[in-house]
Parts: C-alpha cells; sequence; structure tokens
C-alpha cells in the first residue's frame, strides 16, 4: 500500500496537538491562535510547476519546456497565443495539460497494474483475438467497415442466443409468455407491428437501438 507523505505528517499534527491539549501545556500558543483559519493546502501548485520546467528562468513556460505529456493541449491553455504559457494561464488550464482518458487505455492498466500475470495475459489474449477477427482484410487495423460488420455480427449472434432460449415452441417467434427478463419489460417497444410477437426482424432491430440492453440469460443473472 502506498501512503501519502502529506496525510502522514497531517495526521502526526493533529495527534500531538491533541496531547498538548490532554496534557494542559501550551494554552498561549493554542490561544494566539485561535481564531485563525486553517489555510487549505492547494490541490495544484503553479509556481511549483513552473519553477519544476522553467528552463530559461523566464516565469512562464514554452512547448519545448514541458515533458510530453503535458504537450496534449498546450495551444488551448496558451490562451493569449504568445508561444507561452504563464502563471494565470497555467491555473485557469491545468485539467487541459494532459490528455483524457481513452476506453483502449484499458489495455495498458492491465499491462502495468497486473498482480497476476498469467490472468492478465488471458484477458489479452482474448482482446487480440477479437481484434484480428474484426480485420478481415489482415492488413493490420481495423476500420469503420470492419467495425460495423462485427458489431452486426454479435447483434446476430445475440438474437440467436435469446431465440434459442425463449422460443419455446420453435415458432420463429417469441410471445409475450414466452418473453423473459429485459426482453419481457421492453416488449411493447420491440413489438413494432404490434401483432403480439416479437420476431426475429424487431429484435435485431431493438439490439441495434438500444446496444447492451437485450441480453440472454447466458449474458445476465437470471430473474426470479
Amino acid at each position: 500500500m502506498l501512503f501519502c507523505p502529506v496525510l502522514v505528517v497531517l495526521a502526526a499534527t493533529v495527534n500531538a496537538g491533541e496531547d498538548r491539549k490532554d496534557k494542559g501545556g501550551g494554552d498561549a500558543p493554542a490561544a494566539a491562535e485561535k481564531g485563525k483559519a486553517l489555510k487549505p493546502m492547494p490541490l495544484f501548485d503553479a509556481d511549483e510547476f513552473i519553477k519544476e520546467y522553467d528552463a530559461d528562468k523566464d516565469g512562464s513556460l514554452s512547448k519545448s519546456e514541458l515533458p510530453e505529456r503535458f504537450r496534449f493541449n498546450f495551444e488551448k491553455v496558451d490562451t493569449n497565443k504568445d508561444g507561452k504559457i504563464s502563471r494565470e494561464e497555467l491555473q485557469k488550464g491545468v485539467a487541459l495539460l494532459q490528455s483524457r482518458r481513452r476506453p483502449s487505455d484499458f489495455v495498458f492498466i492491465l499491462v502495468e497494474m497486473s498482480d497476476c500475470d498469467e490472468c492478465c495475459a488471458d484477458e489479452l489474449q482474448v482482446v487480440y483475438d477479437y481484434i484480428r477477427k474484426l480485420d478481415t482484410n489482415h492488413d493490420g487495423k481495423v476500420d469503420g467497415d470492419e467495425l460495423k460488420a462485427g458489431r452486426e455480427l454479435l447483434i446476430k449472434q445475440r438474437v440467436d442466443s435469446i431465440f434459442k432460449e425463449l422460443d419455446g415452441n420453435k415458432d420463429g417467434k417469441i410471445s409475450r409468455e414466452e418473453a423473459r427478463g429485459t426482453v419481457k419489460r421492453h416488449f411493447d417497444e420491440v413489438d413494432a407491428d404490434k401483432d403480439g410477437f416479437i420476431s426475429r426482424e424487431e429484435l435485431t432491430n431493438a439490439a441495434r437501438e438500444m446496444p447492451g440492453t437485450l441480453k440472454s440469460k447466458k449474458d445476465k443473472p437470471s430473474e426470479k
């Protein structure tokens, strides 16, 4: 476990103060400090940040002075467009300095934060194998058309699974009596032609419009 030194110091200070209070010592300093508000610790110290990276000591930061990880939105932070970030600009735009997290970052998290290499390797293998399947032209990339085709295949597999599970009389439709779980809750929405049955086409269209909501019992715990 990692401990924050600042919190440790604060905790020690509080405990020491309590000890003095219990022992009755330090009354004069306590009285002198009474009424003074405790200054909050800043979440970000612009002066220290500039001091750390300001190589030419001009009191501002050029793009070249910043590490690459802080250059992502340099132009947005540099509001007056003079090619430097001033203290005021830094305080207002510090949240923009680093790039936002992306969904794909989970791959790096699995690699970097793993406490079970074998387990994480298995998860990464699943991702790797699926991406290779998406890359149907084998050019080492996944384009928009391949992604769409992959999504349609997932929807078809899910719809097939739901029909196999719910279509008890195998007539190619799901009646209100046969419906269960999410399909039952959204029955009237999915039954587009209002004939009292959900066809394969209707379920497929609903799955496209509500991704992730229509799941079979294999995807979620059964409802009692």
